[in-house]
């Protein structure tokens, strides 16, 4: 595995998640845990239920579509991992294969930076279930200013506005 120097926002004490601790958030909401955090990997689980789930004849199957929110996850907290302050990103894209179908149960999706550039990082995640390869997804995050558009937290604007 290659390694990457840390961004400075590997060292944040308070995780983005955390900062919005009473309202509603993906991760509290999902019940997503982070398992593992090193510069440019995470890795996520989430017990998945049969509330995510759809019907089939051969039992419930886990929403394709939270198959791909997790990965996502997994590979947006590995690519912030490697930035700075005063950087943000957007993902460009995300491509998700199935390989097999999710079932109610723990999932756990690790995420990992392929290559840094510049102003784009590429990203690849595994999903796992009960040690089966049930998904793999590949992303491109592109790195932008946190003080633009992209950036999470925006200064409000002056009273003379």
């Amino acid at each position: 595995m290659t390694e990457f120097d840390p961004g400075t926002h590997f060292y944040d004490l308070e995780r983005w998640e955390d900062l919005r601790p009473d309202g509603p958030h993906l991760w509290r909401t999902l019940g997503f845990r982070r398992t593992a955090l090193e510069p440019g990997r995470q890795v996520v689980e989430w017990d998945a239920t049969e509330h995510y789930s759809f019907p089939t004849n051969a039992g419930p199957i886990i929403h394709g579509g939270l198959v791909a929110t997790i990965l996502d996850t997994a590979m947006g907290g590995a690519c912030w991992t490697l930035l700075n302050a005063d950087q943000a990103f957007l993902t460009g894209d995300l491509r998700v294969e199935y390989y097999r179908s999710a079932k109610p149960g723990l999932l756990r999706a690790e995420g990992r930076v392929v290559r840094k550039a510049r102003r784009v990082i590429f990203c690849a995640a595994d999903l796992y279930q009960d040690d089966q390869h049930i998904a793999g997804g590949r992303c491109t995050q592109i790195v932008l200013p946190a003080e633009g558009n992209a950036g999470r937290k925006r200064k409000p604007p002056p009273d003379d506005a």
